[in-house]
């Protein structure tokens, strides 16, 4: 039962064991939890305010073995991906790792996929803390691009809310920087269609990028 703070979640309390006395309903004592500031949700800790990685997660993450084979790669970027909200540059650092993934691809594993390996490992075992939505106004998006790939930031009241990134596609190698700028705009504004409305959100680069697709026009 969520309520916003104390009283309300008496009140609620309330309302609800006296709708199961109603109907005859009975619940558990050993399966209830009262009071609870924080509650698991889908491999996620929830809070009043914040979002945070699982701690059980963590831990299987810093007992994690380098791997050794392309499958035992897709297994922890697998893990490593589901948390992607929580770390900004995933896709760039990712990206050595994922190649040793296709299929057309010699297995290697040299110094460069160890140290990638490791730095998403310390970032997902020192992940930030993400804000929780208030309402669904006042979103401010923050879009990044280079031959790198493609990042973005969803942010409101000036809280981090979620990291977006990608790599490029092949044909994408060949925009120009504003084009691949018009990218990010348009990947922050897919993937997190579902929060926010066109009304409410302010992203600081589709001025800059629509700008200079007029200058080129004209």
């Amino acid at each position: 039962i969520y309520s916003r703070n104390k009283k309300e979640h008496a009140n609620h309390r309330r309302i609800i064991l006296e709708l199961l006395r109603k109907e005859k309903l009975y619940a558990k004592f050993f399966k209830c939890d009262f009071w609870i500031q924080t509650v698991p949700f889908l491999d996620h800790l929830i809070d009043s305010q914040e979002l945070h990685v699982d701690p059980a997660k963590i831990k299987a993450v810093k007992n994690w073995a380098s791997p050794t084979t392309p499958i035992e790669i897709r297994q922890f970027l697998g893990l490593a991906s589901y948390y992607r909200r929580f770390n900004k540059y995933f896709s760039k650092i990712a990206k050595s790792l994922t190649i040793q993934t296709q299929k057309d691809n010699k297995f290697v594993w040299g110094k460069y996929q160890e140290m990638a390996f490791q730095i998403l490992k310390h970032k997902l075992c020192e992940a930030l803390i993400l804000a929780l939505l208030e309402g669904n106004d006042n979103f401010v998006v923050y879009c990044d691009a280079s031959i790198q790939g493609l990042g973005a930031v969803l942010m409101q009241k000036e809280k981090v809310i979620a990291y977006a990134s990608r790599q490029l596609k092949p044909y994408e190698e060949n925009y120009t920087t504003h084009d691949l700028e018009l990218g990010a705009v348009v990947f922050a504004l897919k993937i997190w269609s579902t929060i926010y409305t066109a009304q409410s959100i302010l992203c600081s680069l589709i001025i800059k990028a629509f700008s200079m697709c007029s200058i080129r026009k004209s």
